[in-house]
């Protein structure tokens, strides 16, 4: 999993320091690569999930995994703030695709891919949840307790967990992921440009802002 970049931001006594500490945060935002866009949008396994607006001028693609710290911290401080300022402002397109990095993770996304139209409200709640199912010894009974919550049944639980189809499916959304360049997570696609790490919203609206 890819760390946040390593930037101190330590509290600033004036202006000048605080100036010169915004200036290696906005550095830190440097593009790892690049992929042709064409390439990074083509049909996958899975539908894609999109939010915000098909027209909006800047798409953003994560490639996340429901066991990730990292992108667990990344959906409940950042995420946020990138829907209220940029997705439903229609200026971002964002689409969450799934790269697990284990068995469990390959769970939560089948579980939200099952979840009836409530792709990103399950997403949200396992991240939200995260150290309360990816980290215990009884993975099974968390995550189902915490899918009766979503509407789920004993049934449809173990018929979700049992598509060998769907999980094929997501090991193929990862295995493009890995094509386009994705080793760590979260990474993210930003007009076609890589980042990777948790970015703060300060961070993203260094890429985002010239883009618009």
């Amino acid at each position: 999993m890819a760390a946040i970049p390593a930037v101190a931001l330590l509290a600033a006594s004036g202006s000048d320091e605080a100036n010169a500490q915004t200036t290696a945060a906005v550095n830190a935002l440097a593009a790892s690569g690049s992929v042709d866009e064409a390439k990074l949008m083509e049909p996958g396994a899975l539908p894609d999930q999109v939010i915000g607006d098909a027209n909006a001028p800047v798409t953003i693609v994560e490639y996340a995994s429901m066991t990730c710290p990292h992108c667990a911290s990344f959906h409940e401080h950042t995420f946020p703030a990138l829907d209220d300022k940029y997705i439903k402002t229609g200026k971002v397109k964002f689409i969450l695709r799934e790269f697990p990095l284990d068995p469990r993770a390959e769970a939560g996304f089948m579980l939200a891919r099952c979840s009836d139209n409530k792709y990103y409200p399950m997403v949200d709640v396992l991240f939200k949840q995260q150290m309360n199912w990816a980290a215990v010894q009884d993975a099974r009974t968390a995550l189902l307790n915490i899918a009766k919550l979503a509407g789920f049944t004993q049934e449809s639980f173990e018929a979700c967990l049992t598509d060998q189809k769907l999980l094929d499916d997501v090991r193929a959304v990862r295995a493009k992921g890995a094509e386009l360049g994705v080793t760590a997570t979260p990474t993210f696609f930003i007009n076609g440009k890589k980042y990777s790490g948790a970015m703060s919203i300060e961070q993203m609206s260094a890429i985002i802002d010239p883009l618009l």
